[in-house]
């Protein structure tokens, strides 16, 4: 049976814990990268609506303003 030190048995014991902090903190991270991706996913599809939404505001807006007399256009020009 090899003949281990005190003090090499607790370098071993160290850096067991030391990995398994890196395991932890790399598995969070996996999980947090997960949700944001998700999350960005989310944003994404409210600013595609959004920008559709301007976009059928801003063709009503145009049309309202087609609509209206040239008559009173002139008046508030003088």
């Amino acid at each position: 049976m090899p003949d281990y030190s005190a003090e090499m048995i607790s370098e071993f014991s160290t850096l067991l814990d030391k990995i398994r902090q890196l395991a932890d903190a790399t598995h969070a991270l996996r999980s947090e990268n997960a949700d944001l991706r998700v999350k960005l996913a989310e944003l994404n599809a409210d600013n595609l609506a959004l920008a559709a939404r301007m976009s059928q505001a801003h063709v009503r807006v145009t049309a309202l303003l087609e609509t209206i007399p040239e008559a009173a256009s002139d008046e508030e020009a003088a």
